[in-house]
């Protein structure tokens, strides 16, 4: 945990809108997985930000996702079938490319038939 972790998770009253990254500090995850639950619509911004903005979360929201015991196994889940999914298919691309037939080049091809 580094520092600026440790003191935002120690603050007595938390701001009332904090960003992913706190998001994650605060609810146990990656900051790279808050995308991912939002994604899966597990997870809001307030507002309407931009793809690309800076997005902000209720403190209050999180506190009851938090608490909520089949939310978090749900958002658990999501990340295990997002890291699954990418797994299967970059274990498919590799597995293709070794299965392709292999193309002979001209000469072994003249070689052959001489």
């Amino acid at each position: 945990m580094n520092s600026a972790q440790e003191q935002f998770l120690n603050l007595k009253t938390l701001p009332a809108r904090i960003r992913v990254e706190e998001a994650a500090w605060y609810l146990g995850f990656g900051t790279h997985e808050i995308t991912m639950l939002m994604s899966e619509g597990l997870l809001k911004p307030l507002g309407r930000p931009p793809t690309s903005g800076v997005k902000y979360f209720s403190t209050v929201t999180l506190e009851e996702l938090r608490r909520d015991q089949k939310w978090l196994a749900r958002a658990s889940d999501c990340i295990v079938q997002y890291w699954k999914s990418r797994n299967e298919k970059k274990t498919a691309h590799r597995d293709g490319i070794h299965d392709a037939p292999r193309v002979p080049d001209a000469a072994a091809e003249a070689a052959a038939l001489n």
